[in-house]
């Protein structure tokens, strides 16, 4: 039990840094947020439980794959926002990620990359 909270204290204080970060300067917290922190944390975590080497390899494998397709909410969520508000920027980059993960996991397939 002390492991899972030492992984949530962990976790959630690197969510409270950047977002503190964040308030003071936009570019650093964003530069923050962008490293792959969240992965390396997780592979930490699947490594130190013991995982099997194939889980933790493949658990970098997919990632990269999913973070193609969050890509281009990244760069519409400014426009959104501007023309739509916070609220409806924040549920268009919902549609426009879950249409993404869509569209790269039917082209993927024809790779012989099964992602969903």
């Amino acid at each position: 039990m002390a492991w899972i909270a030492t992984k949530y204290l962990v976790t959630a204080a690197l969510v409270v840094v950047i977002s503190e970060v964040a308030k003071r300067s936009d570019r650093i917290g964003s530069l923050i947020a962008a490293l792959p922190l969240v992965t390396v944390l997780t592979l930490l975590w699947l490594y130190f439980e013991k995982q099997p080497a194939e889980r933790i390899t493949n658990h970098a494998w997919y990632t990269f794959w999913y973070v193609l397709a969050t890509l281009p909410m990244f760069a519409l969520f400014p426009l959104m926002h501007r023309h739509g508000g916070f609220w409806g920027a924040l549920a268009g980059s919902v549609v426009l990620t879950v249409v993404c993960f869509a569209l790269l996991a039917w082209v993927m397939r024809r790779f012989g990359v099964e992602l969903l």
